[in-house]
């Protein structure tokens, strides 16, 4: 079925359509005016019509009207709503009933259109065009005339009694009540007294015969509407019901704009009041509150401006907001300008800006103001905004700014700064706009006055420093503290040969400073190192790592010296080494790529496998690197920490994983025994793992044990009570060392493989091993022979009555699984 909706906004005829196409009853077809709803309804069969009251070219009414009169070629009966953009209930009922019209709905009732069509679609709804009457009457031949005389303009019930039309008139509402004064039983009067008490606004139209008029009166300021006499003529009857009709009406309608009117003048009121509380609200705000026309000019602001610039209300009416903006912010930004003319011309709907207002006594405030974009009832641009004193907050930014972008002890820049600019100086290089130069400067031996003068005393030194050569700079040039006693200088636009220059002339003003603390007078000294800015390293980070090589490489040569980086030169060429290994361990480490291979250590006498000794590797781009490629390095560097650390953990993981190894000897560099965080690593790890302490053997060099013996013995007690053993490594390159082997409580001695593998040809080689042998076994200690490499060194071991063996004879160095996986009852005949 199709539904003709007339209704020229486009908003809500959208909103309709949705409505009723929702109850898939009807397909909406949509008319703009009447004019264009005229000639649908020609040409379509149309099932209902919702229309508006004011459309174009024609009205709601008279095109109802039009369609009730059958000229269409839809049926006269089709369900009508009309849609009231004002509403008046009564008079709209009555004149929907004129009109026959099954429902007139305001637009705040709209979504009742679905079901009013519902209604009228099924007849529930449809709006009778007659008034509803109760005739109060027990003589029957008046009952007759009046029914046949009103039945065309009436609906009309009989009752013949009082009781009998009370009952009827409490289970429904009728328009008219006409009533005969003289009843049976309960009176007219009785009647008209109930009603009036229940429902005072009942039109009543009292019939009363001649003798009885002076009771219609009575009747009439009782509260009856009006009266008839007997006989009447069927044209006064009708004449007398249709005034009454009419009468109520406009009561009803007048008592319903009465209420509108008292409505409205209740809202008025408490507008009035709720205007005046905003203005009060908005008065005693902080925060600025204004309007700007279309213009830019301000139209409405509250008193919280007069306290924030000093300029009175009157004196900003009307006038440009961007008169008040700071001349000098403006001119430098123009940013306030800009953003109200692109919401003025609805470009932007939203913004936030901080900016400067003037102030009447001529200060600048920092305000931060928020704005929005509207249009006034004439559809011009206007903007809302709040504005809001930020002058501490920027106070506070300001000095945070400060704060994070310099050193609070010497006032210099800080290395976030230094950071970005030498960036820039980078980025400003590879555009050729250079060369510049940056130096890196360390003082010598600053520690000492630190620990024994105390850190105070250190930072006023660093500050007298810092003042005096920052004393020797010219403006362009950058001086930066990167850390404790290290600092960074950018030169700009400088050869290496002015860099060099500078760099000798701080070096002879930080040597010829003297720094005095009671009696005792420090003297100081700085090493620099020196690189180009030249447009050739990726970015700043790369010339920042040129600067230290050279400063290390500087400090190496005796300090007190200035380097300058070269690709070149030999020993930054090591430095460089050392720093990439140092990298490619620590990414090794974050990426876990450190492998571990096992080499089992055989007992000589059963040729049986007594544990395996762990050996690292790096596994860098899927290829094995061996620790004579980066060990060197990271010692160099003293970073051999970190490996440490990882070899441990996860030799030690491995025991867990793999019970069945017997044993396993991990080896510990020189610099193990001046850790001290390597002991409660390796406590802590057997404690996680869950593995016994017997089953680990730590291995030292003979030479890392002689450099930190104290430590060294500190570490081998403690893990010693643990219950790890420890085994002496390269046992016998210093024959000066025998009388410390009875100092280290270690298990056993290895003997230097240096010896072993050229015994069967070396009598002199044959007899140090015999010696080192006897030596260990007088102290108790078992010997290993390491570098077996053929079968007849492993016959003289077993000769001499060395106790363990290992070398490629035996088995070579692989992963754990290559000696799990086979069935080795022994690994040499």
């Amino acid at each position: 079925m199709k539904l003709l909706l007339v209704n020229g906004n486009q908003t809500h005829c959208q909103t309709i359509q949705a409505q009723i196409e929702n109850t898939g009853v009807y397909e909406v077809v949509c008319a703009n005016s009447g004019t264009e709803a005229i000639q649908c309804l020609r040409k379509q069969n149309i099932h209902a019509l919702v229309t508006d009251i004011e459309i174009e070219g024609l009205d709601g009414w008279r095109l109802s009207r039009m369609v009730r009169s059958g000229i269409f070629r839809c049926s006269a009966n089709i369900p009508i709503i009309v849609l009231a953009a004002t509403w008046c209930e009564h008079i709209a009922e009555t004149t929907a009933r004129e009109f026959g019209i099954n429902k007139l709905i305001p637009y705040e009732n709209i979504d009742q259109i679905s079901q009013v069509l519902s209604d009228a679609q099924s007849g529930e709804s449809s709006t009778s065009d007659k008034v509803s009457m109760l005739v109060v009457e027990d003589n029957e031949s008046i009952q007759e005339i009046v029914e046949r005389i009103l039945q065309h303009r009436f609906d009309v019930t009989v009752a013949a009694t009082g009781e009998e039309g009370i009952e009827l008139w409490s289970k429904q509402n009728y328009d008219i009540v006409l009533l005969d004064v003289m009843l049976p039983g309960l009176s007219g009067e009785k009647v008209l007294e109930h009603m009036m008490a229940v429902k005072p606004a009942q039109a009543v139209i009292i019939m009363t015969a001649h003798g009885t008029i002076d009771m219609a009166e009575t009747m009439i300021i009782q509260g009856a509407a009006d009266f008839i006499t007997k006989p009447f003529r069927a044209e006064q009857l009708r004449r007398v019901c249709e005034i009454a009709s009419r009468r109520e009406d406009f009561m009803i309608s007048n008592q319903q704009f009465a209420e509108k009117v008292t409505e409205l003048r209740q809202r008025e009121i408490e507008y009035r009041e709720i205007s005046q509380a905003h203005q009060q609200l908005l008065d005693n705000m902080t925060t600025v509150v204004l309007e700007l026309n279309h213009k830019g000019e301000v139209n409405f602001i509250n008193k919280a401006w007069s306290n924030l610039t000093g300029f009175e209300i009157h004196e900003t009416i009307q006038r440009p907001f961007i008169n008040y903006v700071c001349p000098k912010f403006e001119a430098q930004e123009g940013l306030v300008f800009d953003t109200i003319n692109d919401m003025l011309l609805q470009q932007v709907k939203n913004c936030s800006l901080e900016f400067k207002l003037k102030h009447k006594d001529g200060e600048d405030i920092w305000v931060e103001a928020r704005f929005s974009s509207n249009s006034d009832h004439d559809k011009r641009s206007v903007l809302t905004a709040t504005i809001d004193d930020i002058s501490k907050r920027k106070s506070a930014e300001f000095k945070l700014e400060h704060l994070a972008l310099h050193d609070t002890l010497t006032g210099l820049h800080n290395r976030y700064y230094f950071d970005n600019e030498l960036n820039r100086y980078s980025k400003m290089a590879s555009r050729g706009e250079g060369p510049h130069a940056l130096l890196y400067i360390d003082l010598d031996h600053f520690k000492v006055i630190n620990d024994s003068q105390g850190h105070h005393q250190g930072d006023m030194v660093l500050k007298e420093v810092a003042s005096a050569i920052k004393s020797r700079l010219r403006k362009s040039d950058l001086l930066c503290r990167i850390g404790g006693d290290e600092f960074a200088l950018l030169l700009s636009h400088s050869s290496m040969l002015d860099a060099h220059e500078l760099a000798e002339e701080i070096c002879d003003t930080v040597k010829s400073g003297h720094y005095q603390f009671n009696d005792q007078v420090y003297k100081l000294s700085c090493s620099v190192g020196v690189t180009s800015i030249n447009g050739i390293a990726k970015d700043g980070h790369e010339y920042l790592k040129q600067a230290d090589i050279a400063l290390y490489v500087a400090k190496r040569r005796g300090r007190d010296l200035v380097h300058i980086y070269s690709e070149s030169d030999q020993d930054s060429e090591n430095l460089r080494d050392t720093i990439e290994w140092i990298h490619q361990l620590q990414q090794a480490i974050a990426n876990d790529q450190i492998v571990l291979h096992f080499q089992p250590v055989i007992e000589i006498r059963t040729r049986e496998i007594a544990y395996y000794e762990a050996l690292v590797r790096l596994n860098i781009d899927n290829k094995l690197i061996y620790p004579g490629s980066f060990i060197p390095a990271l010692e160099r560097a003293d970073d051999i920490k970190l490996l440490d650390h990882q070899v441990v953990a996860k030799a030690i993981k491995y025991l867990a994983d793999y019970p069945e190894i017997p044993r396993m000897a991990i080896n510990l560099s020189a610099h193990a025994f001046s850790d001290e965080k390597l002991t409660p690593l390796i406590e802590q790890k057997m404690m996680q793992y869950r593995v016994d302490p017997k089953r680990i053997i730590f291995e030292l060099t003979e030479s890392a044990s002689l450099t930190n013996l104290a430590g060294t013995l500190r570490m081998i007690e403690r893990l010693t009570q643990l219950g790890c053993d420890f085994s002496i490594d390269d046992f016998g390159t210093g024959f000066s060392t025998f009388t410390y082997l009875k100092q280290l409580p270690a298990h056993s001695v290895k003997i230097d493989g240096s010896f072993v593998k050229d015994m069967p040809d070396d009598p002199i080689d044959l007899a140090l091993v015999r010696a080192i042998h006897e030596i260990a076994r007088s102290l108790n200690k078992v010997s290993v022979a390491e570098f077996v490499e053929n079968q007849e060194t492993l016959n003289l071991l077993e000769e001499i009555g060395v106790d363990f063996a290992q070398g490629y004879h035996i088995a070579k160095p692989a992963p754990i699984h290559t000696f799990l996986s086979a069935e080795v009852k022994a690994l040499v005949d």
